[in-house]
C-alpha cells in the first residue's frame, strides 16, 4: 500500500524557517518523482517545487527560488527546507508523488496529475 506521510509543519514568524519531511513507501521508487504542492484557504493547489528519486533533479515554482531547497535525505525520505518564510507561504502542504520520474523537468512538472497524496502538513506564517 502506497503511503506518503508528512511533517515537520509548525507556526513560524515571517522570516522564519522551516523543514519539512516526506517519506514514501513507494515500490520501485526511482520510477518516481516527488512534489509538494500548498494549498492556501480557498485557493486552488499549487506546485512548489519537485525533485526525482531516479537523477535528483529539481524544479522550484518562481515564488519559491532561492528560498525553499528540496532534497533527497535517504532513499525514500525527501525534505523541503524553508527559510524566509512570508506570510503567502502558508498552507496545507502535501507530499506528492508520480511516475515516471522524468516529470519533474521542463515544463510540464507543475501541472502534471500526481498519482498519490499525503494526508498534508499545515504551515501558518505569522507574527
Amino acid at each position: 500500500q502506497v503511503q506518503l506521510v508528512e511533517s515537520g509543519g509548525g507556526v513560524v514568524q515571517p522570516g522564519g524557517s522551516l523543514r519539512l519531511s516526506c517519506t514514501a513507501s513507494l515500490s520501485n521508487v526511482e520510477n518516481y518523482a516527488v512534489t509538494w504542492l500548498r494549498q492556501a484557504p480557498g485557493k486552488e493547489p499549487e506546485a512548489v517545487s519537485c525533485i526525482s528519486f531516479r537523477d535528483g533533479s529539481t524544479e522550484y515554482a518562481d515564488s519559491v527560488k532561492g528560498r525553499f531547497t528540496i532534497s533527497t535525505i535517504s532513499r525514500d525520505t525527501v525534505s523541503l527546507q524553508m527559510n524566509t518564510l512570508k506570510p503567502e507561504d502558508a498552507g496545507i502542504y502535501y507530499c506528492t508523488a508520480a511516475s515516471p520520474a522524468y516529470y519533474c523537468s521542463g515544463d510540464v512538472w507543475q501541472s502534471y496529475a500526481m498519482e498519490y497524496w499525503g494526508k498534508g502538513t499545515s504551515v501558518t506564517v505569522s507574527s
